[in-house]
């Protein structure tokens, strides 16, 4: 070995020491190894020590068994670390690890009052995480890093009650933190003291879905020692995930769930029902099915009003094509951060709700080993001087990006018009239009019809003569009155109309990438094309948006509205990183009920648009586009 690198060795081991709290290593003292400014897999994942400690939640009692709720922490770390090696910790908290219970979902037929029809209750289905299953120990166990799965208040083995997202879940994995940092009491299944002498007390927090919804949760409170968190499809407020601008409104996939049902669902502890079935009760009856307006319910579950504690930085990823957790609550929470000037990375990908780990496995393995080393291990990685943003633009074909929405974007407003046209110039003398809203006609059988329709207006642009890529949140302004029915509800659509020609002559919608073969299976995700003949008429909705007209200011607040008078309605469509392609036409689509995401009232009510009057405003990339 040359000289020089005898000697750079200890040094590196002395100044990642010095950052991390770890004592320098001895000749008995085991050591991470450090190559390419990269931890090392030194460390044996079969020899690794399991153990349980249950952690005590301080001045939480949500069982009202009048002792502090605990959660179970299952730990993984490296055996050497019962011979003085200290470690950092990469914690997964969730309510799912003991599975769920067959909760039915609430009816979404409702009669003119917002009042539930009678009818079929859906079951809830969630996909259930196994404890040390994925990849997070089998890759970062051995170079030199904990694993703590946190079980959640009311789930498992935890005691307590789940109240899906408030204070009380929070604290579980922040009780957790404090436990690794000597500040929270822990014990072993005979209910002995433990500590974790073994902790460096730098801890960053990772999951999908719910269980990246807590690392958020856990950040909003400031709490010491978390370092970092990677959340993945996660949820900002989870008034926007039940809710939308005043509106009743269902996650993707799973039409009439709400706070209780989920709550239920994971409330897996023993004797759970009989423990939290009033709280349970509680929490059906203040969610509030019937006005769909804000409460302090749900502000208690808004983790936008303590962006400003949040100390980690933040590794943030979102599908675009996400309706479960919809791209309002990633993008929401980047906005807020980018304010306040966060350590913060983005990826940004064409699939649904999924991990990552499923679409670039070694770009994102590489990328995120760098971010965990940088952050709790203090190590120069390089992941801070590369570009911010990953997004992914179309299948497969990824760039970097100095951030996101893409520099260089501005709005660009495109006018309702005569003829069905979106145009750059308003039309203010153009006629009133008119549609009546249903609720049997799903959103896509609605925008795939050609020519007027009874049940929807469409305005389209001409092809467009090159690539236009919007990247931000689209907002939508309609001039419109309301009368004879019930439905409250405006839902716009963003339509790519075009069509891609495949190698082997399939023709598929935009943005369905997959889609290859000569005949198209019903469950491929390529329904939305209809043969007519040899004709064709495929389509994309990129983006929606939703809007309570009664909560036309505030969704605080129901304000009636006068039957036939004219009202002027501004709302967002779900944020979004699209490229309408050469020749395509770009289309929004205005309907009332979209049977698929909001409460389905009794149909009739006609909604009479000023197209003149309304506009569409889209984040257009260096704002060029027709």
């Amino acid at each position: 070995m040359h000289p020089c690198k005898v000697l750079f060795v200890p040094l590196v081991a002395l100044l990642v020491a010095t950052l991390t709290g770890t004592p320098p290593a001895t000749a008995a003292t085991p050591a991470i190894k450090i190559d390419d400014n990269a931890t090392q897999p030194i460390f044996s994942r079969a020899d690794a020590i399991a153990q349980t400690v249950f952690v005590e939640v301080e001045g939480i009692d949500s069982d009202n068994d009048g002792k502090p709720d605990r959660v179970a922490v299952d730990i993984l770390r490296p055996k050497e670390t019962d011979e003085g090696l200290k470690v950092p910790v990469i914690m997964e908290a969730s309510p799912y690890y003991a599975g769920g219970n067959d909760v039915s979902n609430h009816p979404v037929d409702v009669d003119e009052n917002g009042d539930p029809l009678p009818g079929l209750r859906a079951d809830a289905a969630k996909t259930v995480p196994q404890p040390f299953d994925g990849y997070y120990d089998n890759y970062f166990v051995p170079r030199g890093y904990a694993i703590a799965l946190v079980e959640n208040l009311g789930s498992g083995r935890a005691t307590g009650c789940p109240t899906s997202g408030d204070r009380n879940e929070t604290a579980g994995p922040k009780a957790a933190i404090d436990w690794l940092n000597g500040r929270a009491k822990g014990f072993d299944a005979d209910g002995k003291p433990v500590e974790a002498t073994w902790s460096t007390g730098k801890v960053g927090m990772i999951g999908v879905s719910y269980n990246g919804t807590l690392p958020n949760a856990v950040a909003a409170t400031g709490v010491k020692g978390l370092e970092t968190i990677v959340p993945i499809a996660a949820i900002s407020s989870w008034y926007d995930y039940y809710r939308a601008n005043g509106g009743v409104l269902a996650p993707g996939g799973f039409q009439g769930e709400d706070l209780d049902v989920l709550s239920k669902y994971v409330l897996t502890r023993e004797n759970g029902q009989e423990v939290c079935g009033a709280l349970m009760d509680r929490l059906t009856a203040e969610q509030d099915r019937i006005t769909g307006d804000y409460s302090p319910l749900w502000d208690a579950r808004n983790y936008m009003n303590d962006v400003g504690k949040v100390r980690a930085s933040v590794f943030l990823v979102h599908g675009l094509n996400d309706w479960n957790v919809k791209t309002k609550q990633f993008a929401q929470w980047w906005y807020a951060l980018a304010k306040r000037d966060v350590p913060r990375k983005i990826w940004l990908h064409q699939g649904t709700h999924m991990s990552p780990f499923n679409l670039r496995t070694a770009e994102w393995l590489r990328q995120l080993h760098g971010w965990f080393d940088h952050w709790l291990h203090g190590i120069d990685s390089g992941i801070m001087r590369e570009p911010q943003a990953d997004v992914e633009s179309a299948s497969g074909q990824w760039a970097q990006h100095a951030s996101w929405p893409l520099p260089g974007t501005a709005t660009v407003p495109l006018w309702l018009g005569p003829g069905a046209k979106l145009g750059l110039l308003p039309h203010p003398l153009s006629r009133k239009e008119s549609f009546t809203d249903q609720k049997s006609r799903t959103a896509e059988q609605l925008v795939e019809a050609t020519g007027p329709d009874a049940n929807r207006l469409a305005y389209t642009t001409g092809p467009l003569p090159a690539d236009v890529r919007i990247s931000g949140t689209p907002t939508v302004t309609v001039r419109a009155s309301l009368k004879d029915g019930a439905s409250p509800y405006l839902t716009a659509l963003l339509v790519d109309y075009g069509a891609d020609e495949r190698p082997n002559g399939t023709l598929v919608s935009t943005g369905q990438s997959y889609c290859y073969g000569e005949s198209v299976p019903d469950d491929s995700g390529c329904t939305t094309l209809r043969r007519l003949g040899t004709a064709v008429t495929p389509y994309k909705i990129v983006t929606r948006g939703w809007l309570d007209v009664r909560n036309r200011h505030r969704p605080d607040r129901t304000e009636p509205l006068r039957p036939g008078k004219e009202y002027g309605f501004t709302w967002d469509f779900q944020p979004t990183d699209y490229v309408f392609k050469k020749g395509h036409r770009l289309g929004l689509v205005i309907i009332s009920t979209d049977v698929d995401y909001t409460l389905r009232y009794p149909p009739g009510t006609r909604i009479t648009v000023t197209p003149g009057r309304s506009s569409l405003r889209l984040p257009v990339v260096w704002g060029r586009l027709m």
